[in-house]
């Protein structure tokens, strides 16, 4: 009986997709941050309500990131231990 040892666990589409929003909210973040540095450089209304959304992105994106992040390794730490339990009792 072959059993799956730990190293060959595959990627779950999961862990894919939350690794790439995680990717995808601090790129636009660091977007976001620029845009509010260049708008206060040029001296920007900044009592638009475009301007408070992007404040709120900068701040909220990288700890949602930060939990989706976590969420992976939470993940696959579970999943490497079940394997790991898994290959130690066939053998």
């Amino acid at each position: 009986m072959n059993a799956p040892t730990p190293a060959d666990v595959p990627v779950r589409r999961i862990d894919r997709i939350l690794s790439f929003t995680a990717l995808g909210l601090l790129i636009v973040a660091v977007g976001c941050f620029f845009a509010i540095i260049i708008g206060t450089a040029v001296h920007a209304d900044q009592s638009a309500p475009v301007w408070h959304v992007l404040y709120w992105i900068t701040a909220a994106s990288p700890v949602v990131a930060f939990g989706c992040i976590l969420a992976v390794l939470i993940m696959n730490s579970v999943r490497r231990s079940r394997a790991n339990r898994v290959h130690n009792r066939v053998r």
